[in-house]
């Protein structure tokens, strides 16, 4: 397959600062070489400083959203298919609004489902699917190329279990599709039900049980391992069809070892495959 990745190294509009090394440190950390040697055409497209270079969390968070949009469509117009590495999870509004996909799978310990209205801490990425979803930020959402929100009911939200009171609630009257990754056969099935025709599949590392893999200093008991999240993936893309994928939330100062790396390798190998055999 012809793959663009494409960097966005941001944490809270701080470039290359905390989640914002992710990217590169997934790059030197071998991902490039592992998808070639599995036979893919890889290019690598880095949007750099986005904005005015003033590092304002909402401002710059949604320019990096503008400039992720940019080139995820100019790799699709290209017949590549993207692969957005990202610090923060509100970039995966700007993968989407590149794409046109209508449809999202959001993997996340966190539902990342508060608006301004009822966040406890004001943190924007805590808002990111809402604002995929059309819930906030509606006017710098609008204002990202392509942008459409996306209906709830064809948003997936696996394993999430930090969730604020208010999201709770919020989801009590929101037909979004709740998963584990064991079970994702119901979701996906509920997903297709909807009408899915173009699936996006965020990915925020932090979902992993933090036993067996922790991605960054967000930590909650419980969530899949990396083989399951691995499976329920590959499962969720042999059932949908995916175009386009952002993997977030990586900080490689929580992860001495360099663990993470070979296996998000692994895990984009084997999604590639299934959805090039799908």
């Amino acid at each position: 397959m012809k793959i663009t990745i494409i960097l966005a190294s941001y944490d809270s509009g701080h470039y290359h600062g905390g989640m914002g090394q992710g990217p590169d440190a997934l790059i030197s950390g071998g991902l490039v070489d592992a998808l070639t040697m599995a036979g893919h055409d890889v290019e690598v497209e880095d949007i750099g400083r986005a904005g005015d270079g003033q590092e304002r969390e909402i401002a710059t968070g949604f320019a990096v959203c503008n400039a992720v949009s940019g080139e995820v469509r100019i790799a699709i117009d290209r017949g590549r298919f993207p692969i957005v590495l990202a610090g923060n999870c509100l970039t995966s509004a700007g993968a989407v609004a590149g794409e046109g996909a209508d449809a999202i799978i959001w993997a996340d310990q966190h539902g990342d489902l508060n608006t301004p209205e009822t966040s406890i801490h004001g943190f924007l990425d805590g808002m990111a699917l809402a604002t995929v979803l059309g819930l906030c930020w509606r006017p710098m959402a609008t204002a990202i190329p392509g942008f459409r929100p996306i209906d709830p009911s064809r948003c997936v939200l696996v394993n999430a279990r930090d969730l604020d009171p208010a999201e709770k609630k919020l989801l009590e009257t929101l037909p979004v599709i709740r998963t584990e990754c064991p079970g994702v056969a119901q979701a996906t099935q509920k997903l297709k039900a909807a009408g899915a025709k173009s699936v996006h599949m965020h990915l925020d590392l932090d979902v992993h049980d933090p036993k067996t893999l922790q991605a960054n200093r967000y930590t909650t008991p419980g969530g899949p391992d990396p083989e399951q999240l691995r499976d329920a993936a590959c499962a969720m893309a042999l059932a949908m069809p995916v175009v386009g994928i952002t993997v977030s939330a990586y900080d490689p100062a929580f992860d001495a070892q360099a663990d993470v790396p070979p296996l998000v390798g692994r895990l984009l190998n084997d999604l590639i495959a299934t959805i090039e055999g799908a």
